[in-house]
């Protein structure tokens, strides 16, 4: 998933930012692109497109010999959303949706793991709150949710920034090293502040 929205955002220089979360990726576009004259059915078919293709044609880089069982299906949808602040709402709204989601399933597969029937884990977990699925974690299975990878717990952000590459080589042989912007992928909160002052200006989304 997060290495097609990178090749996504390669193919589409007007996308800004990337965020991904279980099978669901948001894509940013700039407030004042015209790509495609702003028309919402080719953005929405020509990026969900270009996302399931290259989701087919790197499956087997990273699932090696396991076949694809199924044709893969993605939908889209375009959202217009006036201000920067709205926009932020939203991803915030999407990367709380990561970690509700997680670490209710984180639950609730070792709940089902231990011998506990599909609808007895659902039993247990109905009606907890954050800290109730924390204490269950830790208690019952000696599991840290804090220390679970950042990628389930927050999602990916993908962005462009600044990295080291070698351009070309000298007679001598000695590498020639130039800055490339290269998409990257961020596993980091981006609800509060400190994303946004860092990256916000590079991005063209500062308030």
């Amino acid at each position: 998933m997060d290495e097609a929205a990178r090749s996504v955002m390669r193919d589409y220089p007007e996308i800004k930012l990337a965020y991904g979360e279980s099978d669901e990726y948001s894509f940013v576009l700039h407030k004042d692109t015209n790509l495609y004259g702003r028309r919402t059915s080719k953005l929405i078919s020509t990026i969900t497109s270009c996302f399931t293709g290259n989701y087919v044609r790197l499956w087997s880089q990273f699932l090696g010999d396991q076949q694809l069982q199924y044709t893969p299906v993605f939908d889209g949808r375009a959202v217009c959303y006036p201000t920067l602040a709205i926009l932020r709402d939203y991803l915030s709204w999407r990367q709380a949706d990561t970690h509700i989601n997680n670490q209710y399933n984180t639950c609730y597969w070792c709940l089902v793991k231990s011998g506990k029937t599909p609808a007895d884990a659902q039993a247990t977990l109905k009606g907890t709150d954050t800290a109730a699925k924390n204490e269950l974690l830790f208690g019952h299975f000696g599991i840290n949710y804090a220390h679970l990878p950042e990628q389930f717990r927050k999602g990916s952000v993908v962005i462009r920034r600044p990295v080291r590459k070698v351009v070309k080589y000298r007679e001598d042989g000695t590498a020639v090293e130039r800055d490339r912007l290269e998409e990257c992928v961020l596993h980091c909160d981006i609800i509060g502040d400190a994303f946004w002052k860092q990256y916000g200006p590079s991005l063209d989304m500062v308030t």
